[in-house]
């Protein structure tokens, strides 16, 4: 889903986010694993010869009602857990693989029913599975960048009210199902449009890796063999069992949550000072899916960063109350402890999101300098010569790929006719929607845009990382500060943010969708419409899904709640920094925030001078920062998904190998779609009946005294 916020972007580790950090490792992890043993079957035998007895259905034959039939509902199932994580932690794994083989399962059962009953009209294809695929990670992946757990929330009275500086009524705007819809509607599909006359370039000549695309095609060829589809058919056996594990362990959570502090969730594993601390394990299924899924890396670096900060740095500092913040600060005040939590959890992000910013960008523009300074420069990065379908020194596949690829073209005149339509229409709605983004703002985004997505496609190709939310960063402070703080700056920066990641996330989905499609012979087109469909649909569903848990959990957004959403604070902090500059903070925090900022540059260039080998064995610096904040309830969850996975590979390296994206995926789904029927019940007034809560001895003796008659 890496999308980016998380250590995901799409689609967004992850990162709800912000970890598109941890979307964007995860996906490579994720995918690359499963299918290790396809990837050497295919060394030996061409792909396209098993398939060579196949017709190639035409595009339009690719794009069926049944394929977007599955693709609505998964869409739906998807999105609620995308929700969740983006208004939990933020940290949203790769999809891919679960979106991939549930698509092919409910397409194949259909379809095997019908042939059955003698009414089979069209047989499932590798095509039309590609289809599923993309149209059901678009739709998705707008729970992402659509902002809900960060720049969009974070323009709410809730946030805002978490901060003493700019929450006036100009630079707050509370969620509406009407102005969000709009919203995306006018801002989602630009990204698609812009790179498209991009697609030969990207795929056919510079021969960019996309590794997350080039991943699920090699899952969803291999589901088309007869191995393949046996192997996916207990892979579904086995997500179905944890799926239905994971519901009905959060159906049996949910009658011991009747009040605040309540439930498992609250479990003092450790101790009660170790609770107060942020340090327990909370019984999430979802994150301990997460955590089979994302690297070992990733994982251990949450858990140091949650030791670093709630075990060390915020008691030390606690210490100091009365001298670096008033001994009466509310714990939740910007001006007390939460301003360092906040602000040095901003410093990292932003120092690492500036390192790899630049570090992503250099290698896009010394690739594209290399690529048209020489013929053949296949030695200088992982992209491949230009070649047209008749090159000798293709392979049998890439000469059926390549030739297939060009035969669909996508007219350059519907894609800039597309783009310029779009911005027009945006750039006359947004204004109406936010008036303190001013039109001309969304024409200077609009101008450099394609050029950023461009650079973010690109980019992905190379490393599989995207960069939305990064660029929606370098909105947040061009935009807020130029709007200033007088007029409505904070929330101009925010939807400008909304703005430009929404244009450079789709962009880089769509090439990733074109490099799935390439290896998998869909057409462009059937890849294009598809995207746009899926976009369209997450344009609404996501609202919606957003909407009912802001309808029925009343403490959204709220520190300590289920739900705290802590990206859309950490968003609006960053604009109101873009805005107002550093007078918000509290003493020595600045000097703190500088050390976090240039050590999360320092430990990135270090990572990269020692080498991969070694590299594995240094934190991430994005991982590390959101325990900052959030504190370390989930990093050990997500360990301890790690360690399962780590227990099971060493007994049997190729069932973990094989069933652990499976498993993952089964936990985080059912725990993930029990919000809704738990949604359902708060709209309707049904409370959990019994309240499970720890208290101290002593305090425990209080409370006896207090209850006896």
């Amino acid at each position: 889903m890496d999308r980016s916020n998380s250590v995901n972007n799409r689609r967004e580790p992850y990162t709800s986010n912000e970890y598109e950090h941890t979307t964007n490792g995860t996906k490579k992890i994720t995918t690359q694993q499963e299918l290790l043993h396809q990837q050497d079957d295919e060394s030996i035998q061409s792909t396209e010869r098993i398939f060579e007895s196949k017709e190639v259905p035409s595009w339009q034959s690719q794009l069926t009602l049944r394929a977007f039939f599955v693709s609505l509902i998964l869409g739906i199932l998807f999105t609620f857990i995308v929700m969740k994580l983006s208004l939990t932690t933020g940290i949203i794994p790769s999809l891919n693989v679960s979106a991939g083989l549930l698509g092919f399962f409910f397409v194949k059962t259909w379809t095997k029913f019908l042939e059955k009953s003698g009414v089979l009209k069209q047989p499932f294809t590798r095509q039309e599975n590609t289809v599923i695929q993309t149209c059901v990670v678009a739709t998705s992946g707008i729970a992402f960048s659509g902002g809900f757990g960060s720049y969009l929330f974070g323009m709410s009275e809730v946030v805002a009210k978490q901060s003493t500086e700019a929450n006036a009524a100009d630079n707050v705007k509370n969620p509406s199902l009407g102005w969000m819809i709009s919203f995306l509607f006018v801002v989602s599909f630009l990204g698609l449009f812009s790179v498209v006359p991009l697609r030969k370039i990207m795929i056919i000549d510079f021969k960019l890796i996309y590794p997350s695309g080039t991943a699920t095609a090699h899952l969803i060829n291999s589901f088309h063999t007869p191995q393949g589809a046996k192997l996916a058919k207990k892979q579904v056996k086995a997500l179905g069992k944890f799926f239905s594990f994971s519901f009905l362990w959060g159906f049996f959570q949910w009658f011991f949550t009747a009040g605040d502090g309540c439930g498992f969730i609250n479990f003092p594993t450790f101790g009660l000072k170790a609770y107060e601390n942020k340090f327990y394990f909370d019984f999430s299924a979802t994150y301990v899916g997460v955590g089979m899924i994302c690297p070992y890396l990733i994982n251990i670096s949450l858990l140091v960063g949650g030791i670093l900060s709630w075990g060390i740095m915020w008691p030390l500092i606690q210490d100091r109350k009365g001298h670096w913040y008033p001994a009466d600060q509310s714990p939740s005040s910007l001006h007390g402890i939460q301003g360092y939590r906040v602000f040095i959890a901003i410093a990292m992000i932003l120092g690492d999101g500036l390192y790899n910013f630049i570090k992503v960008l250099g290698r896009t523009l010394y690739g594209i300098y290399c690529q048209f300074r020489e013929k053949r420069a296949g030695s200088v990065l992982p992209v491949g010569v230009r070649a047209s379908p008749t090159d000798p020194s293709l392979s049998y596949d890439d000469l059926i790929r390549t030739e297939l690829f060009l035969k669909d073209q996508i007219p350059t005149w519907i894609a800039i006719a597309g783009y310029v339509a779009i911005a027009i229409v945006s750039t006359i709605t947004l204004p109406h929607i936010f008036h303190q983004l001013k039109w001309y703002y969304i024409i200077v985004i609009y101008i450099f845009a394609p050029v950023l997505a461009f650079c973010n496609a690109y980019g992905c190709g190379l490393t599989d990382w995207s960069l939305a939310s990064t660029y929606g960063k370098l909105a947040i402070f061009t935009i807020g500060a130029w709007a200033g703080s007088a007029h409505g700056g904070v929330l101009a920066g925010l939807a400008a943010c909304g703005v430009m990641m929404n244009i450079v996330s789709t962009a880089s989905d769509l090439t990733q969708d074109f490099k799935t499609g390439y290896m998998t012979l869909a057409s462009p087109r059937s890849m294009f419409i598809s995207q746009i469909i899926g976009t369209a649909m997450g344009c609404v569903i996501s609202p919606c899904v957003f909407w009912l848990f802001y309808k029925a959990f009343h403490n959204l957004g709220v520190p300590g709640s289920e739900y705290p959403a802590p990206y859309a604070l950490v968003y609006r902090n960053m604009s109101i920094l873009g805005v107002e500059g550093f007078s918000a903070l509290p003493k020595n925090c600045l000097t703190l925030c500088y050390v976090f900022f240039l050590g999360a540059i320092a430990i990135n260039a270090v990572r990269d001078a020692v080498g991969k080998d070694k590299a594995k064995y240094i934190p991430l610096p994005m991982a590390m920062a959101i325990p900052f904040y959030l504190g370390s309830y989930f990093a050990i969850d997500m360990c301890i998904g790690s360690l399962i996975l780590f227990i099971w590979t060493k007994i049997n390296k190729a069932k973990a190998d094989a069933f652990g994206p499976a498993v993952a995926s089964g936990l985080i789904c059912g725990d993930g779609i029990w919000t809704l029927p738990s949604s359902i019940l708060a709209l309707s007034g049904v409370n959990p009946p019994i309240c499970m809560k720890f208290l101290s001895r002593k305090n425990n003796i209080k409370v006896d005294k207090l209850m006896k008659p």
